[in-house]
């Protein structure tokens, strides 16, 4: 029986470079995963992902641009530390798409462990100013680098579907192939009221 997982773009379509995730999604239309794979867009739905997270997967693929200190369109595999479930105290916050506090609201919402995560994230060029609600497009640096992404999950899927504890690479030496077991990196919006 093959591995459950789903690739999961995140990101809000409106903030410029943050479009990547939906923008990968939206590429893989043209080029499908395999059909064990469920593929979906979640933009800044957080809700909507903290329960798919609950739903009996073995791994859960983020695709997202987040903020690393890389060159702009670098690609990075990420598998972030999961947050324990909550014990006592007020629940995490339910709305926004922050990668961060959706994982702890799954967390604290699921009865078993959270599946396994990792990120693909694209290092953005162009960012929302801090003082505009609205700034569609993406650069056309995050924009090659959606094509590269596709290939890479073409890359990687397979690998987890075989074996959801493999550690998979990206394949180009300028990308980020290790995978580092760190902390969410950061998000383009700045904070969940933006993603």
């Amino acid at each position: 029986m093959s591995a459950r997982l789903l690739v999961a773009g995140v990101g809000n379509i409106f903030l410029a470079d943050d479009a990547f995730g939906p923008e990968v999604v939206r590429a893989l239309e043209q080029r499908p995963l395999p059909p064990e794979v469920r593929v979906r867009d979640f933009g800044i739905r957080g809700m909507d992902l903290a329960y798919a997270l609950l739903d009996g997967l073995d791994t859960v693929l983020l695709v997202d641009a987040a903020v690393r200190g890389h060159e702009p369109g670098t690609l990075s595999l990420i598998e972030p530390e999961l947050p324990d479930r909550a014990t006592g105290g007020a629940p995490p916050e339910a709305h926004g798409m922050d990668p961060a506090k959706v994982l702890a609201l799954a967390a604290h919402l699921g009865e078993e462990p959270l599946p396994r995560v990792l990120v693909l994230a694209c290092e953005p060029e162009l960012r929302a100013p801090a003082d505009e609600d609205i700034a569609p497009g993406i650069s056309a640096t995050v924009r090659e680098a959606v094509g590269r992404a596709v290939e890479a999950l073409h890359a990687i899927v397979p690998v987890l579907l075989a074996d959801p504890a493999a550690t998979p690479a990206l394949s180009r030496p300028d990308e980020s192939d290790a995978l580092s077991s760190a902390g969410l990196p950061g998000t383009v919006g700045g904070g969940a009221e933006d993603r």
